[in-house]
């Protein structure tokens, strides 16, 4: 059996997915957009966190793995006392190892690199099998360490790197796992040698802890036939209620039991769906709608983070605002747009801020769909920015919640599939709005936008150009969809 510990972590998740991966990778949903970038964020912050072990030396990586395990044995050799990727072979397991330290006595410390703000249970398993191939091979490890980013650390001037990263010793947790290790992977062996029969594994909570597993669709649609809209939507994974059921077959929502004990929300959904019921509460959506003055702006921002701050005043990961759109509603339903979309490469914040100050008044009603993130992104903005504070939480305080309507079940369809996010309601309320997102050229969603704008430094010319007409097309449609979405309650 050849095991590396990217397939290790996998079977920890689901040995399934490990044979699955092994003899039926066509199954498996590739990575898409937002995953590769994920990977080349990890790639970027592996590489800078080997500034903390400076005169290191690299493996050449290669798909010939003995010969990177022989290049890192000439390196232990020769004395070097930081290798990066230093790799290892033993019993048919290969490991890389991030970071390997070698201390004058001989002895050798391992760091895993994380582009994550925590140590989650699943690097523990990636670092014990690690310290079990180390082990194996005779060396003495001295430590074994999680390096992860410090989601607290804010950037001055300069980037710190003793501050922006955080070591962690985790010896004492991967020793504890060193005795699971052999009989896991005899039992994967196992799994492994039979290359015809899938094992026969339910789906469950696995599925989507630590990660939602790439053969989700495979297993669910596929081979189990579980609807868009099923138990699983209406009942939390892994509850009493989705097991029970589960447990009888039934996973449509038509064959839930009428004296199925359920929450009188649960029933609601339950019987909403199968009696294809719209439920809409005109008196609480009049109220809401009592509310809203005039003009009213519809306002959506667009972010993008960075794991590694570029600019004074980011905290990693931060949500940093490069873009929005104002949709200014009049009472007699005329509109009016304004936008703003940074420059690539440059620190957006304050040109936005100057231009959403001049945009939005003060004492006006603000509208947006989940305000909590333009809230959060506003704030921020006014800790970054204090002497255009006042004028921006003012703005913070006169927003209101579009997505509150939906949220509280005054107005529910079916479609909506018991969901009040805005991915659901249009489709619901305005299809034909829906639809013109599936048009867009380049940008179609939040999590692209935000890659757009990210790479957008490296492009120039036609194709810069045309990027930034994509974002503007994006955003622009995201609050002329919720002056659709209002529309439609201004109706019932």
């Amino acid at each position: 059996m050849t095991l590396s510990k990217s397939l290790y972590t996998r079977a920890i998740q689901c040995p399934k997915s490990l044979w699955l991966k092994k003899y039926k990778p066509e199954v498996l949903t590739p990575p898409d957009a937002s995953a590769q970038a994920v990977f080349d964020t990890g790639h970027a912050v592996g590489e800078l966190a080997c500034e903390l072990f400076p005169g290191g030396v690299e493996v050449e990586f290669s798909r010939e793995y003995a010969q990177m395990a022989e290049s890192t044995a000439r390196l232990l050799e020769e004395g070097v006392r930081n290798i990066y990727e230093a790799t290892f072979i033993y019993e048919g397991v290969l490991v890389m190892v991030d970071v390997l330290y070698v201390a004058e006595d001989g002895s050798v410390s391992l760091y895993e690199v994380k582009s994550s703000t925590s140590v989650k249970e699943i690097y523990l398993h990636d670092v014990s099998v690690q310290y079990y191939v180390l082990r194996g091979l005779g060396m003495r490890v001295k430590s074994a360490n999680v390096i992860h980013i410090d989601s607290s650390y804010v950037r001055g001037e300069e980037l710190e790197l003793e501050r922006l990263f955080c070591v962690v010793d985790v010896t004492a947790e991967v020793q504890k796992l060193q005795e699971q290790i052999p009989q896991r992977l005899a039992e994967w062996e196992e799994y492994l040698s039979d290359t015809q029969n899938e094992p026969d594994i339910d789906i469950g909570y696995h599925c989507n802890k630590p990660y939602e597993c790439d053969a989700k669709a495979y297993c669910w649609k596929v081979q189990r036939n579980i609807p868009d809209y099923s138990i699983f939507n209406i009942f939390n994974l892994g509850s009493k209620k989705q097991v029970a059921l589960y447990a009888q077959g039934i996973v449509d929502l038509d064959d839930i039991p009428e004296d199925f004990e359920m929450t009188a929300k649960q029933k609601a959904k339950v019987a909403q769906y199968k009696n294809g019921m719209i439920h809409i509460d005109t008196e609480k959506i009049q109220a809401f709608l009592s509310e809203l003055d005039y003009p009213l702006y519809h306002l959506d921002f667009e972010t993008f983070q960075q794991a590694i701050p570029e600019w004074r005043g980011i905290k990693p990961f931060m949500q940093i605002p490069f873009q929005y759109s104002l949709h200014i509603e009049y009472a007699d339903s005329r509109l009016e747009h304004r936008e703003f979309l940074a420059e690539a490469g440059q620190d957006p914040r304050e040109a936005l801020v100057r231009r959403l100050i001049a945009d939005i008044p003060r004492d006006v009603t603000v509208l947006a769909y989940n305000m909590s993130f333009e809230k959060r992104v506003l704030r921020n903005l006014a800790e970054q920015f204090p002497h255009h504070a006042e004028h921006l939480m003012a703005i913070h305080d006169n927003i209101k919640d579009l997505m509150l309507p939906f949220q509280k079940g005054w107005y529910t369809t079916p479609q909506m599939q018991g969901s009040y996010s805005i991915k659901y309601v249009l489709p619901a309320l305005v299809p034909e709005m829906a639809a013109a997102y599936q048009e867009l050229d380049g940008v179609q969603n939040g999590g692209e936008a935000m890659r757009a704008f990210a790479r957008m430094s490296q492009l120039e010319g036609r194709e810069l150009e045309k990027m930034r007409e994509a974002l503007l097309a994006y955003c622009k449609l995201d609050t002329l969809a919720m002056v659709k979405v209002l529309e439609v309650l201004k109706r019932v």
